[in-house]
């Protein structure tokens, strides 16, 4: 498949906006459709560096590469290791987190609920795929995937009924396993998300470990930025919005406090000015003229000249599933 159409980067202008002038070397390290890297270009970034773990991505973009004249070179590979995929210290950064609208599109690879496709959810096309954990994995293991990662507070009712219905036989289609999940709860009202929209969320995020991947990420743009190099960071669901509001809040010397997953630590030098002091969300034209930033909050840090450290995932909220990760859960999972 190739795709020579545009694609419509969510949030791309106050990107430019809050990080103008744009100049020097960007990385792009959820390329995509190459929505950002392109107007990146045409911002005035010198060379834009696009990662993509997704070997699609690198296919779409081979008939319109060649356009900027070597300014775009791309990397096949996870952003958690940007640092040394772009072999230099960079001025900015931009990572549009979570499944791209090309993989949405595409019912073979089984992100979407809403067509029918086996059951895969993978980006990269390799390791374990969704069906394989939903088919696989025990009973408290996805229930605790589908509550720490989803906030799905069915999440115990919803695996009972994945492992009764995998008993008959394997659970194989997006559209199969939407069924299930849709059985255990109510009917939607006019203008609520569809049942499985936790659920699948939750299994993408286990079956490409994006968590792991984010904190790596934030680490690795941390090492990666000269002392004013920029990191925008665009997240679509509160859990990974979360993470990056406080990563921003501990690098920048800032503690956040506590949150449930573990308390507050004590403030390190600042390695981040932030830029939005609250995250930045689509105005009304951006809303009418692409959908898919309904959800999406942008998050700006400017690089100091601090040395890089390492963070504690768990102090920045992300969840974990093993050993007191999943105590306190709520009445009624």
């Amino acid at each position: 498949m190739t795709d020579t159409s545009p694609h419509i980067p969510v949030l791309i202008e106050p990107i430019l906006k809050l990080c103008a002038p744009i100049k020097g070397v960007w990385l792009d390290g959820t390329f995509g459709a190459g929505g950002y890297s392109r107007r990146l270009l045409e911002a005035g970034a010198d060379q834009v560096i696009g990662v993509d773990r997704d070997p699609l991505a690198h296919e779409m973009a081979a008939p319109w590469i060649g356009e900027y004249n070597g300014r775009l070179r791309l990397v096949q590979g996870t952003f958690s290791d940007l640092d040394e995929h772009a072999g230099e210290k960079l001025d900015g950064v931009v990572l549009d987190l979570g499944v791209s609208s090309m993989q949405l599109d595409l019912a073979e690879r089984g992100f979407s609920f809403l067509r029918d496709g086996p059951l895969d959810m993978r980006m990269s096309s390799e390791g374990q795929s969704a069906a394989d954990l939903v088919n696989e994995a025990e009973e408290e293991m996805i229930a605790d995937i589908l509550y720490h990662y989803g906030d799905e507070r069915a999440s115990r009712r919803i695996a009972r009924a994945i492992v009764a219905e995998r008993g008959k036989g394997p659970i194989t289609t997006t559209a199969h396993l939407a069924a299930i999940v849709s059985s255990c709860l109510p009917r939607p009202k006019p203008g609520q998300s569809h049942p499985a929209t936790r659920s699948f969320q939750a299994l993408r995020i286990a079956v490409n470990t994006e968590f792991e991947q984010l904190v790596e990420g934030l680490m690795a743009a941390e090492r990666a930025l000269k002392p004013g190099g920029l990191l925008a960071v665009v997240t679509f669901h509160s859990l990974e919005d979360r993470i990056v509001k406080r990563f921003f809040q501990e690098r920048s010397g800032r503690d956040g406090g506590g949150n449930r997953y573990a308390p507050g630590g004590p403030s390190e030098a600042a390695r981040f000015d932030i830029l939005t002091r609250k995250a930045v969300g689509a105005d009304d034209d951006e809303l009418e003229m692409n959908p898919r930033s309904r959800s999406a909050l942008l998050r700006i840090g400017r690089r100091t000249e601090a040395p890089a450290g390492s963070v504690d995932p768990a102090t920045i909220g992300v969840p974990g599933l093993k050993s007191g990760a999943t105590g306190g859960r709520r009445k009624g999972r």
